[in-house]
C-alpha cells in the first residue's frame, strides 16, 4: 500500500461523526491535493476492508457524489448523515462552513 493510501485511509478514520470532509480535502491532507479521484478509488476499494465511515466524504459543493444508477448509496449516504447530526440545506447540500472537519496540524482548505 502506498504512502498516501495509507494516509488516506487514517484521514477517513479519524473523521468524527457529524463531521465530513471534501474528496479533495482528503486528498490535499494526505499530500495530493490533486488526488480526490484516487481518495473516491480508495473509498470504493477499501471501505468495506478497513471500516472506513465513507459517508462522511462529499463532494466540494457539499453534495452526495454517486452514479445515477445508485441513487440507493445517496439515499443511504444522507441517512446516515443524518442519523449523526448533521442537517441538509433545502437544496440537499450541506453546509460545509458548519459541518467540514480539519484535521489537526493541517490548513484550512
Amino acid at each position: 500500500m502506498s504512502p498516501f493510501t495509507e494516509r488516506v485511509i487514517q484521514i477517513i478514520r479519524d473523521i468524527p461523526a457529524g463531521y465530513v470532509m471534501t474528496y479533495g480535502q482528503v486528498a490535499a491532507s494526505a499530500g495530493n491535493r490533486r488526488g480526490a479521484r484516487q481518495v473516491a478509488r480508495i473509498l470504493h476499494s477499501m471501505s468495506a476492508k478497513y471500516d472506513l465511515p465513507w459517508h462522511r466524504i462529499i463532494n466540494t459543493q457539499g453534495g452526495i457524489s454517486f452514479p445515477p444508477d445508485a441513487e440507493a448509496k445517496g439515499t443511504r449516504q444522507q441517512d446516515l448523515l443524518e442519523t449523526e447530526g448533521i442537517r441538509f440545506t433545502p437544496d440537499g447540500k450541506v453546509d460545509l462552513a458548519v459541518y467540514r472537519w480539519f484535521p489537526p496540524d493541517t490548513e484550512e482548505f
